[in-house]
């Protein structure tokens, strides 16, 4: 089963009325790329059409190229074209991407249709499961980008300030999908916090490029959530660094899929909230960056890049730690989060207790506190 009960107007299938939200402010006429499990666990890459069916971007293509193009090694060249992984796939570029919006839109002109060799081509959203869409082979974290989320921790009173342009990666094994769950180690941290950000998936790699040559290499929009032990934050500012308190297992949601470029044409036009319980917690505009996705993009580029990384832009105000009252505002096993952007969608994850997970109490570990 597709566990999408986020509030999706477009897709019914999916749509979960007792979580349904009347102020969600999107709306879909673009290509969703997603990564889903089929039946037999396989993982493959999708698009989602308006009625919430997934069309196989693979099986689509094979059929386009036998069709349409009269190809005959139309299996080889849809491996090549569209393979059933979406890094590989932005490691194609506009040619991939073209051959993907081709093949969805052939598999809509002919509702119903099979694979060449009578693959599925159309999944119900009752026979899948979303998957995390990418998972890149580097994921550039930035922080500080939104000048309201400094201004609200220094009033708060927060150890360190929060600068702009500070940059460092993300644990990409970390990373999680649409209603996978995030799990609490509660041994590690009693102060669990949720961060609302737009993120930039390229689909050109490169190094040391100018902002005006930034805007060709995005290939698509996501939106990620980035989870944050504060106590183990603040420990590790005091060495001026933060890793291990946003890189911890689940901290990483990223979905619920991938909304290519041409969809978005201002990036920084787009409404963004994040809702815990229903209860609006983070509700601010992407207009609202100090610095912009261009600058960004050209500031990280001496790192170099690969297509398919995935970028970050900072997170807006309103996290749990800069609250009125952070004890009731930090996450707890139970709560459900839902962050929503504007023309993206609704990336939606439960936390759940580490014996939900696993089964058992977890094990001490060597903390801070314990070493030398």
């Amino acid at each position: 089963m597709v566990t999408c009960k986020s509030p999706v107007r477009f897709a019914p299938a999916f749509l979960d009325k007792s979580t349904f939200h009347s102020y969600t402010f999107y709306s879909y006429t673009s290509m969703r790329l997603v990564t889903f499990e089929d039946a037999v666990k396989r993982l493959r890459t999708g698009a989602v059409a308006d009625d919430g069916r997934i069309v196989d971007l693979h099986s689509a293509c094979a059929l386009y190229l036998r069709d349409v193009e009269n190809e005959s090694a139309f299996e080889r060249l849809a491996d090549a074209l569209v393979p059933s992984n979406m890094l590989a796939l932005f490691e194609g570029g506009d040619t991939s991407l073209e051959a993907a919006r081709k093949a969805f839109d052939y598999a809509l002109s002919k509702d119903g249709a099979t694979g060449p060799r009578g693959e599925i081509v159309f999944y119900s959203a009752a026979e899948v499961t979303l998957k995390a869409p990418i998972v890149p082979r580097k994921f550039f974290h930035t922080a500080g980008n939104f000048r309201e989320h400094h201004e609200e921790a220094s009033k708060a009173g927060f150890s360190h300030p929060v600068m702009p342009w500070i940059v460092f990666f993300q644990n990409v094994d970390a990373i999680i999908g649409h209603e996978e769950p995030v799990i609490y180690p509660e041994h590690l941290t009693q102060e669990l916090d949720y961060e609302l950000e737009l993120a930039v998936v390229l689909k050109k790699g490169g190094k040391h490029f100018s902002p005006e040559e930034a805007m060709e290499r995005i290939g698509g929009y996501v939106i990620f959530n980035d989870i944050t032990a504060r106590d183990i934050q603040r420990r590790e500012m005091k060495s001026g660094v933060f890793s291990f308190c946003k890189g911890i297992d689940t901290f990483c949601p990223l979905g619920p899929w991938i909304v290519t470029a041409d969809e978005i044409p201002n990036p920084h036009n787009l409404a963004m909230e994040l809702r815990v319980n229903g209860e609006s917690r983070q509700r601010s505009h992407s207009s609202k960056m100090a610095v912009k996705i261009p600058e960004i993009l050209s500031h990280y580029s001496p790192m170099g890049y690969s297509a398919g990384d995935v970028v970050s832009t900072g997170t807006v105000s309103g996290v749990a730690a800069f609250s009125g009252d952070p004890k009731a505002w930090y996450l707890k096993p139970g709560d459900v989060m839902e962050c929503e952007i504007e023309n993206i969608g609704v990336l939606r994850n439960r936390v759940i207790s580490w014996e939900e997970a696993y089964g058992h109490k977890p094990a001490a570990l060597a903390t801070q506190e314990t070493g030398p």
